[in-house]
This record gives structure tokens, sequence and C-alpha cells, in this order.
């Protein structure tokens, strides 16, 4: 665990050095590339949520979650190892 973070840290210290060997008028361009980039996407879910929203004909179905387990048995194939295919010996049932 010790190696995998010195190896972190490493690359880490490295990209620091590159950021702060950059000169500054780069480093503002970069940032304001990705801030923009953030930005223009935040922008672009926000419309898409409001029109989303704007239709008229929005119906939420709310349904069950089908178990993957039973939708299993459905088909024609039974599992190999199964709970359901325990069997009960007759000392261990009530009377």
């Amino acid at each position: 665990m010790k190696n995998l973070r010195t190896t972190i840290n490493n690359w880490f210290d490295k990209l620091d050095g590159q950021w702060r060997a950059m000169p500054v008028k780069k480093q503002h361009r970069y940032t304001l590339l990705l801030f923009s980039g953030y930005a223009l996407l935040s922008i672009i879910v926000l419309l898409k949520v409001c029109y989303d929203v704007a239709q008229p004909n929005n119906t939420l179905t709310i349904e069950h979650i089908e178990n993957p387990i039973n939708r299993q048995n459905k088909s024609s194939v039974s599992p190999q190892d199964s709970i359901n295919t325990i069997l009960k010996r007759k000392m261990h049932e009530r009377q």
C-alpha cells in the first residue's frame, strides 16, 4: 500500500512540476478552457432538464424491480446449484 501511495505522490509531484514550469499565460489559458468547458456542459445539462420538464406528455412509471434470479428460474434451464433445490429430511420437519 505504501508503494502505491509513493507512486501516486511521485506522479502528482511530477505533474505539479510540469504545471509550475509552464508559463503563467499558458496556465491561465488552460484554466479558462477547462472552466468554459465545464460551464458549457453545465448549461447543456440545465437546458436538457428544462426541455424534458416542459414536455407535456411526461409520465413516470413506477414498477417493481424484478429479481434477476427469478427471471433466470423462468427459463427452461434450471440452475445447478440453487437454494431452491435443497431437500429437507423427514426428521427435521414438523408434524
